[in-house]
């Protein structure tokens, strides 16, 4: 069959992306063996691998292996990881929150700004936008050399990045968010929601790790779900799976009796219902048999709830993340106690490491995982 430059061409970028693809996912590799992984020949090989390592994407490896050969050594070859950044954001009612990291996925630096509430959609855009510029700058690039941009945040997120609803933020619901800062960045921009995120975080490098079946709890001054199913993040029919939305006692109830213990002990002092439960705690831990009753009562209170979706979806483990998973097993030992009495396979529960990170840690990893369909793509 006749073959075009065009032909010529796109074989050229389809073996390139092979190659590359390769390397990304292996340690090192010789030239024979990446001819042979990718089904090209040796010099095809070499002229690519020339090719990548001119544009930053590929580096020799030096280090010296063990065994005496005749000959001169092969050349091995491996994946440069700092070839790209990208940037992974979670986006708050009062706070934003970034991390920039490799294309191995190791976390460079961490910056947080602080926002309000009230702010329009546009000056927490903006402050978005200059937030990726200085994870930019500190990682030495520029916005437009990042290799992608993440984003969570609170709210209902179709799958264009359009926030649907929003009960936390005023005027979110609506807003174009990946649209916006693509016109914006000029970069490849993810906008999902943020409890997806949290959930992907502890798939991927949290406690939920190897786990294909998972439900995440986030606990703070909300309470909001995060389901993993067949290994991935659910989104349903609507985008809105793991929205409690208002339950019919209000808040399931559950921080009630954190508050009102705190009010009872100190009665002048105005808490949000996260700083009474760490109130509770810290008074829990340090003996006081009335913490410990509202403490577990919360604890209680929290298993009730999820019981309702364990049972139904018979998840692996269950997560207990946000700002009160630093709570341990004041929470955790009464949730597995309740589940392990009411579930038919009751599930394990365990606390997050990343406490309220888990949502920037998501965000790094969609980033990536972002990057990594259009680096790697065969059709580019």
């Amino acid at each position: 069959m006749h073959q075009q430059s065009g032909d010529a061409s796109l074989l050229r970028r389809l073996n390139s992306a092979a190659i590359l693809g390769i390397l990304r996912n292996t340690d090192v590799a010789t030239l024979a063996e990446l001819a042979r992984a990718a089904h090209v020949s040796r010099p095809t090989a070499e002229a690519i691998v020339e090719e990548l390592l001119v544009e930053g994407w590929v580096e020799e490896d030096t280090e010296e292996y063990g065994g005496r050969r005749r000959g001169r050594p092969a050349k091995r070859f491996r994946f440069r990881t700092s070839a790209r950044k990208v940037v992974g954001l979670s986006v708050g009612a009062y706070r934003l929150h970034a991390m920039t990291a490799d294309l191995g996925g190791t976390i460079i630096a961490t910056r947080r700004v602080a926002v309000f509430q009230e702010m329009t959609p546009g000056e927490r855009i903006d402050e978005i936008v200059r937030l990726v510029g200085q994870c930019a700058a500190e990682a030495g690039v520029e916005i437009r050399d990042l290799a992608a941009v993440a984003v969570g945040t609170t709210g209902v997120v179709d799958g264009q990045g359009q926030v649907v609803k929003s009960n936390v933020l005023p005027d979110w619901a609506g807003v174009p968010l990946q649209a916006e800062l693509s016109a914006r960045l000029s970069v490849p921009v993810l906008v999902e929601n943020d409890m997806r995120l949290a959930v992907l975080a502890e798939h991927w490098r949290g406690v939920a790790e190897g786990r294909s079946d998972v439900v995440y709890l986030f606990t703070g001054n909300r309470l909001s779900l995060g389901l993993l199913i067949g290994g991935t993040p659910y989104r349903g029919a609507h985008s809105a799976s793991g929205e409690i939305g208002e339950p019919a006692k209000g808040l399931w109830m559950a921080f009630g009796h954190v508050t009102e213990y705190a009010m009872s002990v100190e009665p002048g002092e105005l808490r949000s219902p996260a700083q009474a439960a760490e109130f509770a705690f810290a008074r829990a831990r340090e003996g006081e048999e009335r913490a410990a009753k509202a403490v577990e009562d919360f604890a209680t209170t929290l298993a009730e709830g999820l019981a309702t979706v364990v049972n139904p979806l018979d998840p692996e483990m269950v997560v207990i993340g946000g700002s009160l998973a630093p709570g341990g097993e004041l929470l955790v030992e009464p949730i597995q106690r309740y589940l392990d009495r009411v579930c038919v396979y009751p599930p394990r529960v365990l606390a997050s490491r990343f406490g309220a990170e888990s949502i920037v840690v998501g965000a790094v990893k969609a980033a990536l995982n972002h990057a990594e369909t259009i680096l790697f793509r065969k059709d580019s």
